[in-house]
């Protein structure tokens, strides 16, 4: 009989083997003096290590400012007031957004797996609002069900054609042409779609133990890389598809890398999906090492996926902040300043999190002292 203790362990020790993922040597050092952090010891962190924590706390805070409706600006900070990051939790981006509430959690689409599966996939592969949008305006309730390619790629080809994008810039998704003969891109990737589907991935994934098998079964697929599997797998678990814990099992993509250089100058043994997990270990101390009042989702801290983008946006950031501090791609500039998106939004994350009745309450205690001031 195994004890719960035991099975403690046995659990323990698969997240281990899960997040030990060797992503390898990733370049050269930075040029810079450690940090003398004694309770990390030896991981030995530079200046951007504190950055991070300050960066995530301050982002946070402008999520909330902004969720107030609190007059701008809503930072003293001048490269977050200039430039556009993301926010500290994924979940809360706004292509994020509109795939949990637009694409997954629809009461008037089906809910069965292949149909809430077809809808993520299909999203995510463009990764773009107005290409959904550009979908259902055409086509009206996207369904596996009602599924045609010569429909969706005569719309697709047709806006191309007028000069629009279809893809987001976030990623670059891989054209597939080699493995599916088509010269244009969306053309692979609707076959790649139909391959997923005839493959019965839906099922597979719904019947995958952990977030490392799920991600698995994606990276099976050609064009889908370690970066876009792990992505995707994550886009996937805010559905009722899978039901994965989001703290066993990382991915560090190229700009989470870029950051992870920056922050330590020696991962003291540690290889990079196990320094994101010390990350989300060490996030309640840190803040509370530097002074930082920090403001959670409602009570969800930061989890693997998180940690990961605030490595990514913290590359970013401390190309400004500290320019003297270099990372893998050696890149200086930030590319996207900040605007101002005037559409709101409703935040709403997947029900499995229970943190939206909270929110609810959060949103009236603010209309109300809106309501009093006015």
């Amino acid at each position: 009989m195994v004890t719960k203790r035991q099975k403690q362990s046995i659990e323990n020790t698969e997240q281990g083997k899960q997040l030990s993922l060797n992503i390898g040597d990733s370049g050269q050092k930075p040029i810079s003096s450690p940090v003398i952090i004694s309770h990390i010891s030896p991981i030995k962190p530079t200046v951007v290590f504190n950055t991070y924590w300050q960066f995530a706390a301050e982002r946070q805070k402008i999520f909330f400012k902004k969720l107030e409706n609190a007059p701008m600006p809503w930072t003293d900070d001048p490269i977050l007031s200039t430039y556009k990051f993301t926010n500290a939790y994924r979940a809360s981006d706004r292509t994020s957004q509109y795939l949990i509430r637009n694409v997954i959690y629809r009461d008037d689409l089906p809910s069965s797996i292949n149909e809430v599966f077809f809808r993520i996939i299909l999203f995510k592969i463009f990764n773009k609002i107005e290409t959904w949008q550009l979908l259902e305006n055409n086509i009206g309730h996207i369904t596996y069900t009602d599924y045609s390619f010569e429909r969706y790629d005569k719309i697709l080809t047709e806006t191309m054609q007028s000069g629009q994008t279809i893809y987001s810039a976030a990623y670059i998704m891989p054209s597939g042409g080699k493995t599916f003969g088509y010269t244009t891109k969306h053309r692979n990737n609707l076959k790649l779609i139909e391959k997923m589907m005839a493959d019965n991935l839906p099922q597979k994934l719904a019947d995958s133990r952990n977030m490392h098998q799920g991600f698995d079964l994606l990276l099976s697929y050609p064009t889908i890389g370690d970066f876009l599997a792990y992505q995707f797998i994550t886009d996937v678990n805010y559905s009722e598809i899978t039901n994965y814990s989001e703290m066993a099992f990382v991915v560090p993509g190229p700009g989470a890398l870029d950051g992870i250089r920056k922050c330590f100058l020696d991962l003291g043994g540690l290889n990079e999906p196990e320094i994101i997990k010390f990350m989300a270990e060490q996030q309640e101390s840190e803040f509370e090492r530097l002074g930082l009042n920090y403001q959670s989702l409602w009570g969800r801290k930061l989890q693997l996926i998180d940690c990961q983008n605030l490595f990514c946006e913290v590359d970013k950031y401390s190309r400004m902040k500290h320019p003297e501090i270099s990372g893998i791609s050696g890149r200086t500039r930030i590319k996207q300043k900040y605007s101002v998106n005037v559409e709101p939004i409703n935040y709403w994350y997947p029900p499995k999190w229970k943190i939206n009745q909270a929110i609810e309450e959060y949103t009236k205690i603010q209309v109300a002292g809106l309501s009093k001031s006015n």
